[in-house]
């Protein structure tokens, strides 16, 4: 009988859809619109209703009607009272929380895979992750440190099997990986110009706050995030607003976001801390000394440039690295977004909007397995 040789390489079929049930399809299309929308149900049903008269995405058996009421009948949406006093529909957390989690592995799971959870550093103390190193017994190690198989080995060797002792010498202790902790802020400018020359910016930008969100808090509950929005001033949003998140006719405070950005870092105990920047514009606004607001949308002002300067060397100071995603390729913005990463000592990305989440990603996985001082 002839032996059959396993033949290698790869095998191609054809490929198949996965099976969807139509809410599961209508249900991915409608987390794309609402997300495009910022919460807007009603405006977001009309754009449904539109793609469907076109691609034909429902059945007589099943309308966008049974879609609205099964949406309902999951929990994604609920009745609420609208401001004018009549009734309407909006969505839910469990809503927000699935947009939060799609937004995630729509942008996660392009990066490479590496170690679930791999926060290491270079450094060995205090930790909850074994290094697979040992050293000798030291007085103040905690007892929990102690490896019984290798102490108890060493008190076999030491004293013999017949008289076994167990004496100080003999204790060894296992290394554990230092796990640092990383306090982030997130500014997002939400100027006017995130949706001028006809192009979407705000919605990626949206998309990676809710990805970055949901990576933090789900993979590393240590870590703290904080998202805040700058336009004419800053204020902080909370991560449940994201999908709500819009521009306004604002112009671009860069430094309010710094301030407010710092002034949260402050109140962190971790010591790692870092400011990842959104931007597509130049700054263009500036609250003086007596409240007043100063804007200037001709060119670089020079006023205005300086004080942001000012804050990328404060933030320096205060050993807070600014990451600065730049969504425009200007030449005199990039000039000044340069000039803006050398007096902080930071980094630069300039972006378009596809690989923006990527970026972001990568950037902060990488400053988590390093120490910064």
């Amino acid at each position: 009988m002839e032996n059959k040789k396993r033949r290698g390489g790869f095998v191609f079929t054809k490929h198949q859809a996965e099976e969807q049930s139509p809410f599961e399809k209508l249900f991915e299309i409608f987390q794309e619109l609402i997300t495009h929308t910022s919460g807007d149900f009603d405006e977001a049903i009309n754009w449904l209703e539109q793609l469907d008269e076109e691609y034909q995405l429902t059945t007589d058996d099943y309308t966008i009607d049974d879609f609205i009421e099964e949406l309902k009948e999951r929990g994604y949406i609920r009745e609420e009272i609208l401001p004018d006093g009549k009734g309407g529909l909006a969505i839910t957390e469990k809503t927000e929380r699935a947009l939060r989690k799609r937004a995630l592995e729509q942008i996660f799971g392009k990066l490479k895979r590496s170690g679930v959870g791999n926060h290491r550093t270079k450094f060995t103390g205090t930790g909850d992750e074994k290094a697979g190193e040992f050293r000798d017994y030291r007085f103040g190690d905690a007892l929990d440190q102690i490896s019984m198989t290798e102490s108890i080995k060493n008190a076999q060797v030491n004293h013999g099997i017949g008289g076994f002792s167990l004496a100080e010498n003999d204790l060894v202790v296992e290394e554990t990986m230092y796990k640092s902790q990383m306090s982030t802020v997130l500014m997002i400018d939400i100027s006017h110009s995130m949706i001028l020359y006809g192009e979407d910016r705000i919605t990626p930008a949206k998309k990676v706050a809710m990805a970055l969100s949901e990576f933090i808090t789900t993979r590393y509950p240590k870590d703290t995030l904080d998202i805040l929005v700058f336009g004419d001033d800053a204020w902080p949003i909370k991560i449940k607003d994201l999908p709500y998140l819009n521009v306004g006719p604002y112009h671009t405070n860069t430094v309010a976001g710094l301030q407010l950005a710092m002034d949260l870092l402050r109140r962190k105990r971790n010591t790692n801390k870092q400011i990842f920047m959104i931007t597509d514009g130049k700054p263009s606004c500036m609250r003086l000394p007596d409240g007043r607001f100063y804007k200037n949308s001709m060119g670089l002002d020079s006023n205005i440039v300086n004080k942001c300067y000012g804050m990328a060397a404060q933030a320096r100071k205060l050993h807070i690295p600014i990451v600065t995603f730049m969504i425009a390729q200007d030449p005199y913005l990039m000039q000044f977004v340069d000039n803006f990463t050398a007096a902080n000592q930071g980094k630069a990305f300039y972006t378009g909007l596809q690989g923006l989440g990527e970026m972001i990603f990568t950037d902060y996985e990488a400053n988590r397995k390093k120490r910064i001082r």
